[in-house]
């Protein structure tokens, strides 16, 4: 059996399509070793020059509806919580201090995208949802500020825009859609090499 090929997984729990991505990551765990990093989207769309979804009135229903019609189609759970986007500064720092495991962070995107709750608003009960102590403070140690700053970064220089997003090979697969295509690569490992796929990355811009 050949080993396992390492990957990163960047995620903010504010984005519903990472939820349905860890939701789906069992089709990936028998070839990937991946390692999840908690960021916070928001520094990094400002860092690429983009905005999510629901920063954009005519996406945000469009893509809000989307999100409910794909996981009914996957037959995962899904609730919106009280109002979206929320700040995820805290609850993001809280999962690089506790050095949040696939099994934590998926309790924290369940209390979102299965509850339906702002983690802000019932900070204690997200905490218990978690498995930690009611009374766990909000972080706010420079040491975990620093780190999820340089894990926002790191994800920039992965070549990450967005969440979800793995990195496999310094390949960056964005969205929960490219899922299948992660899985074509891995069988495919030259795919990128090919004459078609060289080719589109490098299309010259008709409006630079």
């Amino acid at each position: 059996m050949s080993a396992k090929v390492a990957a990163t997984f960047y995620y903010d729990i504010i984005s519903p399509f990472a939820y349905l991505y860890v939701k789906q990551r069992h089709r990936l765990e028998s070839q990937l070793d991946i390692t999840p990093v908690p960021i916070l989207l928001g520094g990094l769309l400002r860092a690429s020059d983009n905005k999510g979804p629901g920063e954009i009135a005519a996406k945000r229903p469009h893509t809000y509806q989307f999100c409910v019609w794909q996981a009914e189609k996957l037959g995962i759970p899904f609730r919106f919580p009280e109002h979206h986007p929320f700040m995820t500064v805290a609850p993001q720092r809280l999962l690089v201090e506790q050095k949040a495991d696939w099994t934590m962070l998926e309790k924290a995107f369940d209390y979102i995208w299965m509850e339906g709750k702002d983690p802000n608003l019932s900070w204690s009960e997200f905490c218990s949802y978690l498995g930690l102590a009611s009374d766990t403070p909000k972080p706010d140690s420079p040491a975990v500020k620093e780190q999820l700053i340089a894990n926002t970064q790191q994800a920039k220089q992965a070549g990450a825009f967005g969440v979800p997003a793995l990195i496999v090979n310094q390949h960056c697969f964005w969205g929960v859609d490219t899922i299948a295509w992660t899985l074509d690569y891995l069988s495919r490992p030259k795919m990128f090499e090919e004459a078609s796929y060289a080719y589109a990355a490098k299309v010259p811009n008709g409006l630079a």
